[in-house]
This record gives structure tokens, sequence and C-alpha cells, in this order.
């Protein structure tokens, strides 16, 4: 029962942070906000012993996980807070990323005196938000304090730490077990198509899953767009990644060099994706991700909850033609 009751208290958390996150009650659910109502006024701030964190949503997908951590590592540095590392649920993914190997845990920073403070969720684009979330972090000061965001709090861009990712992941001690099917005399372009979860929502018409569903149709008038204008010296070679079977995909056989990888796991196609010369995503986190530690070229549709850098790497494509 001890192993259940602590799962109890968080869902039971979770629920009374939906009810209430949208009224004017919410801020009171959280000690920190009372914290920061019975503080004296502060003077000068010493922040040397706070450091900021987000748990990535142990419920969740690669792709979503990423997304909370990626906006804690990113909060981290609006709120001028050292950073503390909060491990994803997979180990696998863990070692896979690297992105906690040059970062103090959360669990070490625990053991060492400091205290674990919850912040209540806050609209980035909200400056009152952001001035409440400010104070309630001043209210602590001169305490030894990690910080940790509310679960699931939004940074829409997830691009803004993007450099950092990438040095992180390419230095992690894990690439020494990195293998590519790739080969370094050809043009590798990957496709990801999101299929799986989604393809549900065609039938019962859920409007959320309708939302991330692109047709094949789709995918192949990009493909098409990208092999007319991409003019390697090297011979071209397409990986098509998603889920489902080879007869879901018949119409990708006019393509020359197309290669279905409907077997591989998740972390080799997470692998390969961002090691493609050009990565065409589709809406989904799961390559989102990818495109953001890859180096090569990036086509993603314009229609997504994340936003794309401005660069010559990364090409929009409208999508709502299709």
């Amino acid at each position: 029962m001890k192993y259940g009751i602590p799962k109890i208290k968080h869902r039971l958390w979770l629920e009374c942070v939906n009810l209430t996150k949208n009224t004017s009650i919410y801020p009171l659910i959280y000690k920190s906000y009372w914290h920061m109502l019975l503080s004296p006024k502060m003077g000068v701030v010493a922040k040397d012993n706070f450091y900021f964190s987000s748990t990535p949503n142990p419920g969740a997908g690669i792709g979503h996980q990423m997304a909370n951590w990626i906006s804690g590592y990113w909060w981290a540095k609006q709120f001028k807070i050292k950073f503390a590392h909060i491990p994803f649920s997979s180990p696998q993914w863990e070692l896979f990323l690297g992105f906690g190997e040059d970062e103090v845990s959360v669990n070490e920073l625990a053991k060492k005196g400091y205290r674990k403070v919850k912040l209540p969720l806050f609209d980035e684009f909200n400056q009152n938000d952001l001035n409440r979330t400010r104070r309630i972090i001043q209210s602590y000061s001169g305490s030894k304090v990690v910080f940790i965001c509310e679960q699931d709090q939004s940074y829409v861009d997830q691009f803004g730490v993007m450099t950092d990712i990438q040095r992180k992941f390419y230095n992690a001690s894990s690439r020494k077990a990195d293998q590519l099917v790739y080969s370094k005399d050809c043009y590798n372009i990957a496709i990801h198509v999101r299929r799986g979860d989604i393809t549900i929502g065609q039938k019962n018409k859920n409007s959320n899953l309708l939302l991330r569903w692109q047709s094949n149709e789709y995918f192949i008038q990009v493909l098409s767009n990208v092999i007319k204008r991409v003019t390697p010296e090297k011979e071209i070679r397409i990986y098509l990644f998603s889920q489902g079977k080879e007869c879901d995909f018949q119409e990708f056989k006019s393509f020359s060099n197309m290669n279905l990888c409907l077997e591989m796991s998740a972390i080799d196609s997470f692998l390969h994706m961002l090691h493609a010369d050009l990565l065409i995503t589709s809406k989904s986190s799961f390559s989102y991700k990818p495109a953001l530690l890859n180096r090569g070229i990036k086509v993603c549709p314009k229609k997504f909850w994340h936003g794309y850098p401005e660069s010559e790497d990364w090409i929009i494509v409208d999508d709502s033609i299709f």
C-alpha cells in the first residue's frame, strides 16, 4: 500500500490543479504562493542557493517528456537560476539523451539539504503571471531551494535551448554505442509519418487526434518537392519511419531507394531522424524533438504547437491545402 499512496496523492493533486487552474483561487493551493504573501518585502535578492527544474511527465511519450525538460531548462535561464536535472522516466532514454550528464540532479541537492518548492503554473505570455513567479522565487532569498515547475509548464517555442541540447546530446557518453543503417556515401532523407495513436481518431472523429493527422498524400507531395529541389552529389536514399503495415504505405513505393522502417525501435528511429541529411517531420513531438537535434535540413508543417527558428536550415510548409 505504501507504493500506492504517493501515486494516489499525485493523482488527486493533479485533479485539484485541473479544477482550479483557470480560476482566481488557483495560486492559493500552493504553499509557495502563501510563502510569498507572508514574507516581508525583500531588498537585494540572493540567488546563490537557488536551482530550478521540471519533471518529465512519466505518463507521456518521450517527445512530451523532452518538452517538459526543455521548459525547465529554459525557465531556469530566464529567471537567472541554476538548473537541476530530473531524469526521464525511462533509463534507456535517460542514457541515450545524456542531458543530465553535466548537471547536478534534484536528488543530489535534496541529500544536501535543499528544499523542493513547487511553483504554480504561469502563462509565459502574461507579464502578471511572470512577475508573480519572480516574487515567489524572491521570497525564498537566502534559503537552499530547488524550484520545481508544475507538471507540463508551458514553453511554446522550445528551440531556445537548441544549441545547449545539441551540445549535450552529441557529447553524451552513449554516442559510442550509436549504430546507423545510413551510408555515408548517400544523401539520406528521413521522413516521419505519424500514425499509431492518431489513427483511431479518423474513426471516432476525435478532434484532438484529427488535428495531428496528415495524409499520405501530404508527405508524398512534400517528398516529391524536396527531391526536385535538392541537388546532392550523392545518391538519394529515403527512410520512412512510422507504425503500421507495409500495405499502409503503398503509395511511397513509387520512389526509388525507399526504405520502410516500421519495425525499428523508438530510440533507433529517433537516432536516425536526427542524423538525416534532410528530415521531413510530422505533427508530432516525436519528430520535432529530433529536428531540434538535427544539424541538417528540416522540412516541417506550418501548423504545429511548437515554434520554429528563422533559419535557412528550417523549411516550413503551408500544410493547409492538404
